[in-house]
C-alpha cells in the first residue's frame, strides 16, 4: 500500500514525498483511515512504528478545511513530556507546510506569554502538557469547547507519570462531540477503563502485542556490582561500534555523575533530565540530534519523545524500576528497520525488577560476560615435593616456590577466552 491510497490530500501526499516517504508503516496503514471517517481509534503500538504520523497526518487533512477562532484551538492533542510535545508539533510543521494550519505549543519551562499571544491569534492545533494546559485554563486563558479532535498520546506513559486525573479533568471540559484518538504502547486496566468511559465505539488497531520489543534490537545483560558499573559500561563502549547511545538512569543525581565520569574518560557526552531547565534540555536535544554530541545520559523523561534516526545503542545503566521502560528506552534503537543493541547492566539487587522486566517482554535477554580482569578459578596449589634426604653432607636440592593462585599459562578468564571477543 502506499500513501496514495490512504484518502490524503495532494498537499499532503507532497510533504510526504518531499520527506522520502512513500510507503506508510503498519500502524499508520491501519489507523489513517479510520480516523479520517471520524471513528474513535485505540492505537497500540511500540515507539518507533511511526504512530506520530499515524495521527498528524489525518488530522491535517481533517483540519485543513477550516480556521480556529481566538482562544478557541480546534484539536487537542496532550502529550506527557516537553520532548514529546516539541516532538508532534515539529511533526505538524512537516506534515503540514502546505495547508497553512496554525499551532501552539503548551509546554511548562517556556514563556507562558508568548504561548497566551499565539492563543489569542487562535490555534488550529493545540498541542500541549496536562500542567501548562490546566494552568492556561484556570487563568481564563483559553476555551476547550471548540475541541472537535482529541489525541492522548503515550497513554500508558501518563499513567506513569500520574496524569490520569488531569486527563479526566481535562475530558470533562470538552464538548462529547468529538472525535477521540487514544495510543499506547501498553494497555494497563486503568487505560482500558480510561478508553470506555471518554472514547464512543472505538476501532482498535495493533501491529504488536502488548509489552513488545523490536526484533531489529538485539538485548544484552551483564552482571556486575554497583562499583563495577561505571568501568563495565566503559569497556562495553570500547568494545562496540558505537556511533550514538542514550545512558538511561534511574536517578537524575546519577545522571549528572555518570555524565561527569564519561566526559573524564575523554567522551564527548551531555546529561539530560527533568530538573534541567527548558532552554538547557532543549539545547541539549539539539546536539544530541545534530551529531555534535554522540552520547546522552539521561532520565526516563528522554525515554520516549525523542525522535533520532538511527541511533546505535542504547545502555540501560540501571534496570529500570517499571518493566514498561525498559521497551521505550530501547525503542530508541532499531528503529524504521534499522539494527539496534540495547545493553543492560544489572547487580544482584535488581533481581526483582530484572524479572519484573523479562516478563513484561515474554522472552529472555542474553546474559555476556565482559569482566575482563575477574579472577580466574581458584584451585587448591599442588604441595611442593618434599626435598630427598642429603647424603655424604651433600646440601639438599632447592626447590622453587610455588606462589598461591598461580594460574601460569591461562588468560584471565580461565581456560577459555569467550566468543564476545574472538
Amino acid at each position: 500500500m502506499k500513501f496514495e491510497d490512504l484518502g490524503l490530500s495532494k498537499p499532503i501526499l507532497d510533504a510526504i514525498n518531499d520527506c522520502g516517504y512513500d510507503t506508510p508503516t503498519p500502524i499508520q496503514e491501519k489507523a489513517i483511515p479510520h480516523i479520517l471517517m471520524a471513528r474513535d481509534v485505540v492505537g497500540l503500538a511500540q515507539t518507533g512504528t511511526g504512530k506520530t504520523a499515524g495521527f498528524t497526518l489525518p488530522m491535517i487533512e481533517i483540519l485543513a478545511g477550516g480556521r480556529a477562532k481566538a482562544l478557541m484551538p480546534r484539536s487537542l492533542i496532550l502529550s506527557p513530556t516537553r520532548e514529546l510535545a516539541a516532538q508532534i508539533a515539529d511533526n505538524f510543521d512537516t506534515y503540514g507546510k502546505n495547508c497553512n494550519l496554525s499551532k501552539a505549543l503548551l509546554i511548562g519551562g517556556s514563556s507562558m506569554e508568548k504561548q497566551i499571544k499565539i492563543l489569542d491569534r487562535g490555534a488550529d492545533v493545540l498541542i500541549a502538557t496536562p500542567g501548562r494546559l490546566l494552568d492556561l485554563f484556570g487563568r481564563g486563558k483559553i476555551l476547550l469547547t471548540d475541541i472537535k479532535i482529541l489525541v492522548i498520546d503515550e497513554a500508558d506513559r501518563m499513567l506513569d507519570m500520574g496524569f490520569i486525573p488531569d486527563i479526566e479533568e481535562i475530558c470533562s471540559k470538552l464538548s462529547p462531540m468529538r472525535q477521540t484518538l487514544l495510543f499506547s504502547a501498553t494497555m494497563a486496566p486503568e487505560i482500558k477503563k480510561l478508553t470506555e468511559k471518554f472514547l464512543s465505539n472505538p476501532r482498535e488497531v495493533a501491529v504488536s502485542k502488548s509489552a513488545s520489543t523490536a526484533v531489529t534490537v538485539e538485548q544484552f545483560q551483564v552482571n556486575t556490582t554497583p562499583k563495577r558499573k561505571n568501568d563495565v559500561l566503559h569497556k562495553i563502549i570500547k568494545r562496540e561500534d558505537v556511533k550514538n547511545a542514550f545512558i538511561f538512569c534511574n536517578r537524575k543525581r546519577d545522571v549528572d555523575a555518570l555524565s561527569k565520569w564519561l566526559s573524564g574518560k575523554g567522551y564527548d557526552v551531555c546529561a539530560l533530565h527533568g530538573d534541567m531547565a527548558q532552554s538547557s534540555r532543549t539545547e541539549t536535544l539539539r546536539k544530541f540530534k545534530a551529531g555534535e554530541v554522540p552520547f546522552l545520559v539521561c532520565s526516563d523523561v528522554a525515554a520516549r519523545g525523542i525522535d533520532v534516526d538511527s541511533v546505535s545503542h542504547v545502555f540501560n545503566y540501571d534496570v529500570p524500576v517499571n518493566p514498561d521502560d525498559y521497551v521505550h528506552r530501547i525503542g530508541r534503537t532499531g528503529r524504521a528497520g534499522q539494527s539496534g543493541h540495547a545493553w543492560m547492566l544489572s547487580t544482584k539487587y535488581d533481581e526483582k525488577q530484572l524479572d519484573a522486566v523479562i516478563k513484561h517482554i515474554g522472552k529472555p535477554i542474553k546474559i555476556i560476560d565482559i569482566e575482563e580482569n575477574k579472577a580466574a578459578p581458584k584451585t587448591a596449589p599442588k604441595a611442593a615435593p618434599k626435598p630427598k634426604p642429603a647424603k655424604n653432607h651433600e646440601k639438599p636440592a632447592k626447590t622453587k616456590p610455588v606462589h598461591k593462585g598461580d594460574n601460569s599459562g591461562k588468560s584471565g578468564f580461565g581456560d577459555e577466552i569467550p566468543a564476545f571477543f574472538k
